[in-house]
């Protein structure tokens, strides 16, 4: 969880310089519109605000919420955390990509393909990025065949992780999204349809 500046004295660090930043946790379903629109204007606008003013006072986390009742979440999800296995510092660039492309990943748009089809749309669109295209369905893929041991669920190659981040959200009892937390603390002030001016205000009052 993270810690609010004020509270800074309650953390041990060896480290001779580790400041305590601000920590917005915006918690973000690839296949929610309402999502899709915070996503935009956090990338296109507030980025640029924080790089201008506030970069060594704040910082932004995404936090992958699954949303099971859309089936697709999980995969588009699963191709976020393989994009953390492979190359990490293209995850935001790789979340942007498929925030543009997410209508094609909702339920109408994926009903009718397979999960492994699925995962190879997800892996073309870390190819727009840079990333290796192979390499992220090696990771995603499913295999038609049962494990040694006999088992089904067999799950592929980010399942592991994916639980942990899982795990995560569920301990913070996050259900809506975009639900966005302040060093900590939900803050039901922001919501999707936050402007940049309203996103710039909010910052001014809030981040000191």
């Amino acid at each position: 969880m993270a810690l609010a500046p004020k509270f800074a004295g309650q953390k041990f660090t060896a480290a001779t310089s580790a400041p305590t930043l601000h920590t917005l946790e915006l918690y973000l379903d690839y296949v929610c519109p309402f999502s899709l629109k915070m996503f935009n204007t956090v990338y296109t606008s507030v980025f640029p605000l924080i790089r201008q003013k506030y970069a060594s006072k704040v910082q932004i986390l995404f936090r992958q919420q699954i949303q099971p009742w859309h089936p697709s979440s999980t995969l588009t999800h699963e191709a976020g955390v393989a994009v953390l296995r492979i190359e990490p510092s293209k995850f935001w660039e790789f979340s942007k990509a498929l925030f543009d492309d997410a209508k094609s990943f909702y339920d109408v748009n994926v009903v009718n393909e397979t999960r492994n089809q699925t995962y190879q749309r997800l892996s073309k669109i870390g190819a727009k990025v840079g990333l290796d295209e192979q390499k992220i369905f090696e990771l995603l893929k499913i295999s038609d065949k049962s494990a040694e041991d006999g088992s089904l669920n067999i799950g592929n190659g980010v399942t592991n992780d994916l639980k942990v981040l899982v795990k995560m959200n569920r301990m913070q009892g996050v259900h809506v999204t975009p639900t966005v937390v302040f060093d900590g603390v939900v803050e039901n002030g922001i919501s999707s349809s936050f402007s940049a001016d309203q996103w710039e205000e909010w910052l001014e009052r809030n981040v000191v």
